[in-house]
């Protein structure tokens, strides 16, 4: 049997671009280098091809491109990912991350996480809305399968996209715990004077982090849990916002945490709380139940879908709302007992191994025409 050759378009990946990085790299770990049918090469940014990738189950080749330069990234996505799949000998081209080739004379996969820059464009910056919109509609329009995260996620695209139901594939995301680890609800956490709060995230607008400020402003100081926010790039800006709300005693800032430290915060929090106002999944609250840790969520279609009964769910415009929430979780421990064991149930129904042969059959399916 002759191997088909899959080119996986690897341009975006950074190592600090959150969810979409975590999926590809929870997705190929878990294909074989040795699968019978196809062969896996990565088509990388520079900054991935000089950290390595061990997790890739085939050969990297360094795109010459930087993920983090927007104008060189976009370029390559449209232009430079198509030439490679000729110039390597690709079969199919698999693009994980919303954007693809402007022309490609093999079949295209697309991995569509959510419709942002559709559903809220105000959530996104200036022009750069409208060149997500046409790079996105672009890739739809010539992917032979798409898939997406989340039944919403779907839904968006049917709506915006006119992307036929029978076209998506819908291959949900997981929460993971790394090798040697215990679930955060599994044993007691370290003593500490006060609770602790995390939110996990990047710092656009549609995250809510303001709104979670202002809630912790309206719990009373002796009653203020500890506030950790993680997931900041460069200068917080957040910062004004905690000098503001006299924050300071309460609130830590943090920025691109690594796994480890990453783990140790969520065996030491007494909640995520997660005032997302979109999202095409959602995977912090799902690494956060998988850990034993009771959470918060917004009440939005996606964060039902992901948490069902484990969570507990607050309008993400309310501060009242939120503070009202945090004060019920942090006040009840039989509560979060509850929370947690329902969560790691919810958490273990998810599978990356799921998602992995989901993607492969869906790769199958579009080299079969």
């Amino acid at each position: 049997m002759t191997r088909r050759r899959v080119l996986v378009d690897l341009v975006f990946y950074t190592g600090t671009k959150g969810g979409m990085e975590s999926y590809v790299r929870e997705v190929y770990s878990r294909l074989s280098a040795d699968d019978p049918e196809l062969e896996y090469v990565a088509f990388a940014s520079s900054e991935l091809a000089e950290a390595g990738a061990p997790w890739f189950p085939g050969a990297v080749v360094d795109s010459g491109v930087r993920g983090d330069d927007r104008v060189a990234w976009a370029r390559a996505e449209l232009f430079g990912v198509g030439r490679a799949a000729r110039r390597l000998g690709a079969d199919l081209v698999h693009c994980p991350a919303n954007f693809g080739p402007l022309r490609s004379r093999v079949p295209v996969v697309l991995t569509v996480h959510d419709l942002l820059a559709f559903r809220h464009p105000e959530y996104v910056p200036g022009s750069y809305s409208r060149v997500l919109r046409m790079m996105i509609r672009a890739a739809a329009r010539r992917a032979r399968r798409i898939l997406t995260v989340s039944r919403a996620s779907r839904d968006d695209i049917v709506a915006h996209l006119g992307v036929p139901r029978e076209r998506i594939t819908v291959t949900p995301l997981a929460g993971s715990t790394p090798a040697g680890s215990t679930p955060a609800g599994s044993t007691p956490a370290p003593a500490r004077r006060v609770d602790q709060l995390l939110a996990v995230g990047n710092r656009m607008p549609h995250k809510g982090f303001a709104t979670l400020l202002e809630a912790l402003a309206r719990i009373e100081p002796a009653e203020r849990p500890f506030l950790v926010i993680t997931g900041s790039h460069g200068a917080d800006p957040l910062v004004p916002a905690v000098d503001r709300l006299g924050l300071g005693a309460h609130v830590d800032l943090r920025g691109w945490l690594s796994g480890e430290e990453l783990e140790r915060l969520y065996a030491e929090s007494t909640a995520l709380v997660f005032p997302t106002r979109f999202e095409g999944f959602g995977l912090p609250p799902l690494e956060a139940m998988a850990r034993g840790c009771p959470v918060i969520v917004s009440d939005i279609p996606v964060m039902h879908e992901v948490a069902g009964e484990a969570a507990v769910y607050v309008d993400p415009t309310d501060p009242d709302a939120i503070a009202r929430a945090i004060r019920s979780v942090l006040d009840d421990p039989l509560q979060r007992e509850r929370m947690a064991r329902e969560g790691l149930a919810r958490a273990a129904g998810y599978s990356w191994e799921r998602t992995a042969q989901s993607t492969r059959a869906a790769i199958l399916t579009a080299l079969a025409g």
